[in-house]
């Protein structure tokens, strides 16, 4: 899996259509391929199981560019409760990572095939406002790259900590996101969108 292929959104329903673009991956070294590539931090194996070992320095450095750009967006006008932060694999992780790690309740953290990034110290960092932002896990029961594990490892974690999470197993499905996952996070949006005015 080229992980230069995460995907990671801000959704808000003042932009125009609804969506901005977070930015693109950095170049970061990836201990698992041994060189420099895009990566928003550093990974030390694939497959990825529930007990990999985690990098959340340069973690935390990628979720400080995920809130400059969530700040961006809520300084210009959008509520914080409709910013919705979407990542796939890597960018699902950092997705977790930045809904937690940001200081005010957002709308919402979609995990697409993720992991928890990090260890358990850094749950002492979480406000009592990003607890109350709510995240949609979905996960491939055949992912080879992020392994089925990993992504059910989550909502226990989550639980434990006090932190709502709707997870969600997809059969048949490998490292990819497919249409029904898609539909499923766009009506998961929409119930959760609060009006501007």
């Amino acid at each position: 899996m080229n992980l230069s292929r995460t995907y990671s959104l801000l959704l808000n329903s003042e932009t125009p259509n609804g969506l901005s673009l977070l930015p693109h991956t950095l170049q970061s070294l990836a201990t698992v391929y041994g060189s420099v590539m895009p990566s928003w931090f550093d990974i030390q194996e694939i497959p990825i199981t529930a007990d990999s070992p985690n990098d959340e320095s340069s973690l935390l450095k990628a979720v400080q560019n995920v809130h400059a750009t969530i700040d961006k967006e809520i300084a210009a006008g959008t509520n914080p409760n409709n910013v919705f932060v979407c990542g796939f694999s890597q960018g699902g992780a950092l997705t977790l990572a930045s809904v937690l790690l940001y200081p005010k309740t957002l709308g919402g953290g979609a995990v697409f095939s993720g992991w928890v990034p990090f260890n358990s110290s850094i749950t002492e960092q979480i406000t009592p406002e990003a607890k109350q932002t709510p995240i949609l896990w979905s996960h491939g029961l055949v992912d080879k790259t992020v392994l089925f594990e990993a992504g059910q490892a989550a909502p226990p974690f989550l639980q434990k900590i006090g932190v709502g999470c709707e997870f969600k197993a997809y059969p048949g499905l490998a490292h990819s996101i497919n249409n029904e996952e898609l539909r499923y996070l766009e009506s998961w949006i929409k119930a959760r969108l609060q009006s501007s005015s």
